[in-house]
């Protein structure tokens, strides 16, 4: 006699999904060790690693990349959690942390491995582990700074009613991270963190083929395979490559981004459900499979004796804990701020004294004409992307069943590496003989436009279904509702998107305004160049003096356009 579902279900017994689900993530766990044990493997720097651009390989670099970029993400996730919280919950700490988040968004890849290739090789002398290390953390700077910012302006979009309620019901600063600040932040959060991934990819070529003063490890993986081809002119194995990123791309938007994004649509701001949700398989297939269940109940219970065991802090304490922007005293924050700016101040002249000491005047003043050469360029790509993709987001984002189409095709797009765009771009520039000052700008937005659209379609996608309603019944016509309902909801995201693609586009310039196909090597004026060259030399100094331009535009231009858009949107376009 077959046992009814019930009775099954009492007994523990697996039902037809966990059939399906556990070999999934045994087969998922076992491929993740096997590719940690690679990663460990002994080594010695400087010695070379074969590639090979047999198209049999690929299937092992894609593992190899995807797990350096799936380890990334999730150093990204504890690093958003940490920094965007502390930034939203203190105005001191802000004033420190979101100047030097724009800081590192401007920060080259090529500045960072410079830095820090060194230090993993010796923290793990002997061992594969250190340029592994090193690849990871360069994956880690693409994608960081986009969704710590995210974060943090959705906690600052986050109604204060919220929070009274919040206190009402005794919320403890752990549980109010948790059932409200997170879950408020999720929708946005999780396009974010799907561009962010998408965007790893346009560095994959930087990180896996590292070049540093004279000395160049090349790990495997499809970055790796990518640099060989282009270097030996391979189109055959370009092709390879494209057809890897493509699966590797559809098997973790359906593993892992579309159920991501079927989960957080529960977590919307409304009071009415839309008839149309995202839906997922492979989340119904999770949801539904026994083990996973108790396995689910059993780490919520561990973690809740936890917590119990915790010593319980004074509740004024823990209320002010959770308020964010809260201030003590007037004169306690000019103390602070005079602090803040005394230690910036002996820190920019230590660096300056550094920098005049190596550098020639002429030359300093010369990188700033660069450095403006490049804003100019960042200014109008940025107008041109938001002038394209600001009407496209809203079209998918406002309806989920084409969002749901849509999904893969933009991750695809979004993670297209535009490094294999640069043979194209070089052999059509040298054809017709275009100016290289006008037609190398594009690749430097190719990469970042993407910040756009994601944002866009998350703002649209999370607009309130009730506030849709409203308007439907109210009779506005499409002129109408773009002034009053979609234009305001989508505001916030899109100015984060803005911030970050233009972030991504600085950092992109040190890629974009040197390419080079076989022996042809174009370079347009710009910073980028600049920085580009210094580093191949490895002069540090100049590396320096390009990475701290890089840095001061980026802080003068978020201050004075995308912190007042920020403010503009906290106070009239906040949902109370």
């Amino acid at each position: 006699m077959i046992p009814s579902q019930e009775a099954r279900e009492s007994i523990g017994l697996p039902n037809r999904w966990d059939f399906l689900v556990m070999p999934l993530v045994l087969a998922l766990v076992f491929l993740g060790a096997w590719a940690l044990r690679q990663m460990s493997a002994p080594y010695s720097w400087g010695s070379p690693i074969a590639i090979s651009l047999d198209p049999a390989y690929l299937p092992y670099y894609a593992l190899r990349t995807t797990l350096r970029m799936v380890l990334a993400m999730a150093f990204s996730l504890l690093f958003t959690f940490v920094y965007g919280s502390a930034a939203a919950r203190s105005a001191r700490a802000a004033v420190i942390l979101i100047p030097l988040l724009d800081i590192l968004q401007s920060v080259p890849i090529l500045g960072f491995l410079s830095i820090t290739v060194v230090g993993f090789i010796r923290l793990f002398k002997g061992s594969l582990l250190g340029p592994e290390a090193a690849a990871i953390f360069a994956i880690f700077t693409s994608q960081a700074w986009n969704m710590a910012f995210s974060f943090y302006n959705s906690l600052r979009m986050l109604p204060k009613n919220l929070y009274q309620v919040a206190d009402v019901f005794h919320l403890s600063p752990w549980a109010r991270f948790w059932k409200l600040e997170v879950p408020f932040a999720m929708p946005g959060l999780v396009w974010n963190t799907m561009m962010s991934a998408s965007g790893g990819w346009f560095f994959v070529v930087a990180s896996e083929a590292i070049s540093v003063s004279g000395k160049t490890v090349m790990l495997p993986g499809v970055g790796s395979y990518i640099a060989l081809a282009i270097q030996g002119r391979n189109l055959t194995a370009i092709g390879y490559a494209i057809v890897a990123m493509l699966v590797v791309i559809v098997l973790y938007d359906q593993l892992l981004f579309r159920p991501l994004i079927a989960w957080s649509d529960k977590f919307k701001f409304e009071l009415s459900e839309s008839d149309v949700v995202p839906n997922s398989m492979v989340l119904q297939a999770l949801q539904r499979a026994r083990f996973l269940r108790r396995l689910r109940a059993w780490l919520a219970s561990l973690a809740a004796a936890l917590l119990r065991r915790r010593p319980r802090r004074p509740q004024a304490w823990a209320q002010r804990l959770g308020q964010p922007f809260r201030r003590v005293t007037a004169s306690g924050d000019r103390v602070w701020s005079s602090t803040v700016l005394a230690l910036s101040a002996v820190s920019l002249f230590a660096l300056g004294h550094y920098i005049a000491h190596a550098v020639p005047a002429a030359e300093i003043g010369r990188v700033f004409l660069l450095g403006l050469a490049t804003a100019v360029r960042v200014f109008v790509l940025i107008v041109l992307a938001s002038l394209v993709w600001v009407p496209v987001g809203v079209w998918i984002g406002l309806r989920p069943r084409w969002t749901q189409k849509a999904q893969p095709i933009v991750l695809f797009l979004s993670a297209f590496p535009a490094n294999l765009l640069f043979p194209l771009a070089v052999v059509a520039i040298t054809t017709y003989h275009l100016n290289t000052e006008v037609w190398l700008s594009p690749l430097m937005i190719l990469g970042t436009q993407w910040y756009i659209l994601f944002n866009v379609i998350s703002g649209a996608a999370a607009i309130p279904n009730d506030l849709k309603e409203a308007a439907a019944n109210l009779g506005l016509r499409r002129l109408m509702v773009w002034r009053r309902l979609i234009l305001p909801a989508i505001f916030p995201a899109y100015v984060t998107g803005g911030l970050t693609a233009s972030g991504g586009a600085w950092n992109a310039s040190v890629v974009s305004e040197i390419v080079s196909w076989g022996p042809t090597r174009l370079t347009a004026t710009g910073l980028g160049a600049y920085i580009a060259q210094q580093t191949a030399a490895g002069d540090d100094a100049r590396i320096a003096l390009g990475i701290c331009v890089m840095s001061l535009y980026v802080i003068i231009i978020n201050r004075l356009v995308w912190n007042r858009l920020y403010r503009f949107a906290q106070a009239r376009l906040t949902l109370e």
